[in-house]
């Protein structure tokens, strides 16, 4: 029988897709931003070091190692969402995404303040 409310057939999806999902699409935007970041590096960061925006550098700064860290946390969000057993408690899969939400939060918000200081396309 398929579940007929939204969050019913949201429920019905295996979490292994899920996790697969999140595991492709995070390492194509590591893949991504390292090929930015070469830009931001060479034109980017001289002008904001110039201008004196130390604190912004120190949070995109933290953005690099957390993006690090989330990266690899990979494998072993993976393994703990692609079989979930129902006897496991699932503080270690709760921790694991919170990370993880966390990381990509703060890379998204570090990034577009460092993209407004700088204003865009200047």
């Amino acid at each position: 029988m398929r579940p007929s409310s939204f969050f019913g057939r949201f429920r019905s999806v295996p979490s292994a897709r899920f996790a697969d999902a999140v595991v492709v699409l995070y390492a194509i935007s590591i893949l991504l931003g390292g090929i930015i970041y070469l830009y931001f590096r060479v034109d980017i960061r001289p002008e904001l070091e110039r201008a004196g925006h130390w604190p912004a550098l120190g949070f995109f700064d933290l953005k690099e190692h957390f993006a690090a860290i989330g990266f690899a946390l990979l494998p072993a969000y993976w393994v703990c969402w692609r079989r979930p057993h129902a006897d496991e408690p699932a503080q270690t899969r709760t921790m694991l995404t919170s990370i993880l939400a966390f990381v990509i939060w703060w890379g998204f918000l570090t990034g577009h303040v460092v993209n407004n200081i700088r204003g865009f396309g200047a």
